[in-house]
């Protein structure tokens, strides 16, 4: 292969990623939706925001449905992230709606 075919191939492949990536923030801000919503919930049923166990069950169920290539551990770390993120997202959903109702 030579570089201009190289660089040719890099080219389609990152048009693909870039593809790839934008689907990801779509998914992300669908899950973000849900989320919100679930801040509602916890809110006004003055429940925590940070639950255990419903995190390790969601760790349990990305990891059942991995085929990899992405390992298992990485594939945990990256939805600790995710779910850091969306517990700040949660908190801000209860603190504005709460702030909404004085």
């Amino acid at each position: 292969m030579t570089e201009d075919e190289g660089r040719a191939k890099l080219d389609e492949f990152r048009v693909l990623i870039d593809d790839v990536d934008r689907r990801i923030v779509s998914l992300l801000n669908e899950r973000t939706l849900v989320v919100e919503e679930i801040g509602r919930v916890k809110r006004l049923a003055k429940l925590p925001i940070y639950e255990p166990k419903r995190e390790e069950l969601v760790f349990a169920n990305v990891k059942q449905c991995n085929n990899g290539p992405l390992t298992n551990d990485a594939l945990r770390r990256i939805f600790e992230r995710i779910i850091d993120e969306m517990r700040g997202v949660q908190r801000a959903r209860m603190e504005s709606e709460g702030a909404k109702q004085c």
